[in-house]
């Protein structure tokens, strides 16, 4: 099995069926991906961690979901700025 290249993460595990949609989307098309649960409101050094990490683990796009909240794709977004 290859490394994922996609990871789908969300802020609370009330949006897992949803995001579970776009792991099938990927699926379809035959592309490898992680999913998990970490947020940038209740664990944002977790959360910073997940995604300065990313792209040593081989993924080329992060599909971030937060219900309410923008926080997740927010510091998603600058940790992945930071550490090109």
């Amino acid at each position: 099995m290859s490394k994922p290249q996609v990871s789908i993460v969300m802020g609370s595990d009330s949006d897992l069926d949803i995001m579970r949609e776009a792991g099938k989307a990927l699926e379809e098309f035959g592309i490898q991906y992680e999913i998990d649960v970490t947020s940038a409101h209740r664990s944002p050094d977790r959360t910073a961690d997940y995604a300065r990490k990313a792209s040593g683990r081989g993924i080329k796009v992060i599909i971030a979901g937060a219900g309410g909240a923008a926080h997740l794709a927010g510091v998603r977004y600058k940790c992945r700025q930071e550490f090109r």
